[in-house]
């Protein structure tokens, strides 16, 4: 039974990578075409938006994307080089340095903005089949269910 279970569960997690890969890779041509960012440029905008004075520490930035430093680092560069983002020193310590949103970056951003929506709609909605349906709304039924036990879990030993 527990096989069973073990082996539906992981082809249920291929699938989902699988159809996650492949609406990855179509939502990022989409928003290149559209606006001329990649998916992690975008990322980036975001997070920098969101955070006061639009300045984020690279670890932090780093750690919120999933990068390892060196990715980050040439992410940054190759957006500082577009002009939609600066990098100084820390402000608070001088230590390390830190990512600035531009306010070309802002723009870019929010031009960028209702493509990406748009675009990550219209995969969703038409470009999975009715079994990757099926996978996904399975994965996510089980996933809510392990976060509502986790939840409840921690209430009880917190009380």
């Amino acid at each position: 039974m527990t096989e069973s279970l073990d082996s539906e569960r992981m082809a249920c997690w291929r699938a989902y990578i699988e159809s996650s890969q492949r609406l990855f890779t179509q939502i990022e041509d989409d928003l290149r075409a559209d606006s001329e960012l990649s998916f992690a440029d975008y990322h980036v905008l975001v997070l920098l938006s969101e955070a006061p004075g639009q300045r984020r520490r690279m670890g932090e930035l780093a750690g919120r994307l999933v990068f390892s430093p060196s990715r980050l680092t040439y992410q940054i560069t190759t957006m500082q080089k577009r002009g939609l983002v600066a990098r100084q020193s820390c402000a608070e310590d001088g230590r390390g340095s830190e990512a600035v949103l531009t306010a070309a970056g802002l723009l870019a951003l929010r031009e960028a903005a209702p493509h990406h929506l748009r675009s990550v709609r219209a995969h969703l909605m038409d470009d999975l089949d009715d079994a990757e349906v099926a996978c996904l709304t399975r994965v996510f039924e089980r996933l809510g269910r392990r976060l509502r036990a986790d939840r409840d879990a921690s209430s009880t030993h917190s009380e």
